[in-house]
């Protein structure tokens, strides 16, 4: 992993589930990333949902992505 990008992990299967209450969302409604991208991990397969922490000034900031 480059010291400029941003931290990406796996998310396990309970915290997919309480991201999707949380969220009142579905899997297919949130962004993709594509299986290849080089920031996914190696042991994420299709239908994984990845969290990404990006530093933004003085706070980080969460995104999510199902690996497409």
């Amino acid at each position: 992993m480059h010291v400029l990008q941003p931290k990406h992990t796996k998310l396990k299967p309970e915290e997919v589930k309480k991201l999707i209450e949380k969220y009142g969302t579905s899997l297919s409604q949130l962004p993709k990333i594509k299986s290849d991208d080089p920031a996914v991990p190696e042991d994420a397969v299709q239908g994984d949902v990845i969290k990404i922490e990006r530093k933004e000034e003085d706070k980080i900031n969460l995104y999510y992505r199902v690996v497409a």
